[in-house]
C-alpha cells in the first residue's frame, strides 16, 4: 500500500513540474516582441494594401470598353458622311481615320471614329437614321473591371515597396549597400511605370469607345441604254468621218510606193495588151 502511495506521489509531482516548465516557456515566448519600428512598418503595409484592395473593389466604377463596327448601303456618300460629321460634333467624338476606295462594284469610305463611352449608344442612334438595313452590325461590351483593380492594386504595392526601398538607401552607409538598393529601385520603377501605362490604356478605352462605320455606294454598269437614238446615229456619222480621214492620212504617208505600184501595173498592163494582138 505504501508503495502505491509514493509511486502516484511520484507521478503528481513530475505532472506538477512539467506544467510549471510549460508555464515558464510561455512567458518567454510572449515577452519576445518584434521591434517597435519594423512591427509597425510592417503591419502599416499590409495593412495599406488590405485595405486599398477592398476600398477599391467597393468604390470604383465599372470599366466597360464598349467598340462597335457597322456597315451599310447609301445613295449619297457626300450626305452620309455630312450626317456622320454632325453626329461627331454633337456628341464630342473625334474622327481617328478615314479612308475612301472603289472596288469592282461600288464606291466605299470607311471612317474610325472615338465617341465617349456615355454618348456611343446616342451617337450610334444618329448615324444609323435613314438606314434601311446593315450589312453588318457587331456591338461588343468588355468588362474589364477586375483586371483594373488588379493592376492597380499592384501598383500600389509597388510604391510602397518603393518607399521602403527610399527609406533604407538614406540609412545605408556603404557603397555596396547603395548600389543594391539602387538597382532594386530601379527595377521596381520600370513595373511601376508599365502598371501605369497599362492603366491610362486601359482607362482610355473605357472613356472612349471605338466605333469603325463603312458605307458605300453600288455603282452601275456603264451601257447605252441612256443614250438616245439620234445620238446614237450622230456618234456613226462623227466615228464614220473619222475613220475616212485616218484612212486618207495614211495613204498619204505612203505615196511613193503607191507610185511603184501604180508604174508596175501600168508596165504589166502594156505588156499583156501586146502579147493579145
Amino acid at each position: 500500500m505504501k508503495k502505491v502511495f509514493l509511486f502516484l506521489m511520484l507521478i503528481l509531482s513530475f505532472s506538477s513540474c512539467k506544467k510549471a516548465e510549460e508555464a515558464v516557456a510561455n512567458e518567454q515566448i510572449m515577452s519576445i516582441k518584434l521591434p517597435p519600428k519594423e512591427k509597425a512598418a510592417s503591419s502599416s503595409l499590409y495593412d495599406k494594401l488590405d485595405s486599398s484592395v477592398k476600398e477599391d473593389s467597393k468604390t470604383i466604377e465599372q470599366k466597360i470598353i464598349k467598340t462597335g463596327n457597322i456597315r451599310f448601303e447609301t445613295s449619297d456618300l457626300e450626305t452620309t458622311f455630312n450626317q456622320i460629321q454632325t453626329a461627331v460634333k454633337k456628341h464630342n467624338a473625334i474622327i481617328q481615320n478615314d479612308i475612301e476606295g472603289k472596288d469592282y462594284e461600288s464606291v466605299f469610305r470607311k471612317i474610325i471614329v472615338r465617341v465617349p463611352s456615355r454618348n456611343f449608344d446616342l451617337f450610334l442612334n444618329d448615324i444609323s437614321k435613314g438606314v434601311s438595313y446593315f450589312d453588318n452590325k457587331e456591338i461588343s461590351s468588355q468588362d474589364v473591371t477586375e483586371e483594373y483593380i488588379d493592376i492597380d492594386a499592384r501598383l500600389k504595392a509597388k510604391r510602397v515597396l518603393e518607399s521602403r526601398y527610399l527609406e533604407l538607401l538614406k540609412k545605408a552607409n556603404k557603397v555596396s549597400e547603395m548600389l543594391e538598393i539602387e538597382a532594386q529601385l530601379s527595377s521596381i520603377r520600370e513595373e511601376i511605370e508599365a502598371k501605369e501605362g497599362q492603366l491610362r490604356y486601359m482607362q482610355s478605352q473605357v472613356s472612349m469607345s471605338t466605333i469603325t462605320v463603312e458605307f458605300y455606294k453600288t455603282v452601275a454598269e456603264k451601257s447605252g441604254v441612256t443614250v438616245s437614238f439620234g445620238t446614237k446615229i450622230w456618234n456613226a456619222i462623227t466615228s464614220g468621218f473619222n475613220g475616212f480621214s485616218s484612212f486618207l492620212i495614211g495613204l498619204l504617208s505612203i505615196w511613193p510606193f503607191l507610185i511603184m505600184l501604180a508604174a508596175v501595173a501600168y508596165f504589166i498592163r502594156k505588156r499583156f495588151k501586146k502579147k493579145t494582138k
